[in-house]
């Protein structure tokens, strides 16, 4: 079977000249050969495609894949992860993780959190503001917290995300709106306990393969799992296992997550991050249906490791899962 590679390549970047910040989501080199090795011990036939323009000039050129296992973040636009599993779909060829509309979806962490509340789901209250005369939307009272509505990785997330004068709150959504061109969303601050939470698979077939809580070590930023203690989590975080049958709030956490991935439409593995209102309950924050893959560095393989699923096993359940839901597909 011939797999295809799909990615972003942060050193690429870095090179042409884009900044530490602009490429903070992609993908280091050595994952990507972590990647890579362990498709071709499970059998694959590995093909390294790259970036968005790669992949549209081997389509142009009549290259195709049996599959494409894709974790491409794309560079530019709020649709970013969603083009090229769109340009995969254009070609009829199957390919891992959610389709076009999640991903647009998902990116938008207000138009994320507008269908979890819909769905019934717990979810901080929050107002998206985009210029001074939107932040007659935050009718919650704060503190509040305050990050861009369409990046991953902590980027834009400093301790100055929490607000707690309303004085200030318009200063820090026009910071961030005019640094990463976007809107910000202004949260209600939650101040308890931070989970995350991995999910394999798609629909019924969800489940939860295990949580970490996110404890900030005395040295790192206060409050929030920024960019830098993202950046620095050896040494800044402690990713603590802890299990549903020990703690009735992981329970909850993780009933919230597998509803909250099915209501999305998420497919076949991720993260979704979690944290506790003042009573002790677990609220949705954020789903990454295209998480890091990175076998010692990224969430979703960390918690994997924690539960004693081998890397190896983690790619080939994901691959797995694609093969399924794709074969179902074309049944029916």
């Amino acid at each position: 079977m011939r797999v295809g590679l799909t990615y972003d390549m942060r050193s690429v970047y870095l090179a042409e000249g884009y900044g530490e910040e602009e490429t903070a989501e992609f993908d280091r080199d050595d994952t990507i050969d972590a990647l890579e090795g362990a498709l071709r011990r499970l059998g694959y036939d590995v093909d390294r495609i790259g970036h968005a323009r790669q992949l549209i000039a081997r389509l142009a050129t009549g290259d195709r894949w049996d599959l494409v296992f894709n974790i491409a973040e794309g560079l530019r636009g709020i649709g970013r992860e969603a083009l090229v599993p769109a340009l995969l779909e254009a070609y009829d060829i199957p390919y891992t993780f959610s389709c076009p509309l999640v991903m647009a979806l998902s990116l938008h962490k207000g138009m994320t959190k507008r269908v979890v509340r819909d769905a019934g789901l717990l979810t901080p209250d929050f107002a998206v503001v985009e210029r001074p005369e939107d932040l007659c939307q935050v009718r919650f009272d704060g503190p509040w917290f305050v990050k861009p509505v369409a990046e991953g990785t902590g980027k834009g997330v400093t301790a100055a995300c929490v607000v707690r004068d309303r004085a200030a709150l318009a200063g820090r959504c026009e910071e961030l709106v005019s640094r990463y061109g976007q809107p910000a969303l202004v949260e209600e601050y939650l101040p308890g306990r931070e989970v995350t939470v991995a999910v394999l698979g798609t629909g019924s077939a969800a489940r939860a393969l295990g949580t970490v809580e996110i404890v900030l070590l005395p040295q790192a930023e206060a409050e929030v799992y920024s960019y830098v203690n993202k950046e620095r989590c050896e040494e800044l975080v402690e990713y603590r296992l802890v299990r549903a049958e020990d703690d009735p709030m992981v329970a909850a956490a993780e009933e919230l997550v597998l509803a909250s991935w099915r209501a999305l439409g998420c497919r076949d593995a991720g993260r979704v991050d979690v944290r506790c209102d003042a009573r002790g309950r677990p609220q949705f924050i954020e789903v990454n249906p295209l998480a890091g893959i990175h076998p010692q560095h990224s969430d979703l393989p960390i918690i994997c490791n924690k539960v004693g699923i081998p890397y190896d096993k983690l790619i080939a359940d994901i691959v797995d899962s694609a093969k399924a839901r794709t074969l179902e597909a074309r049944r029916s």
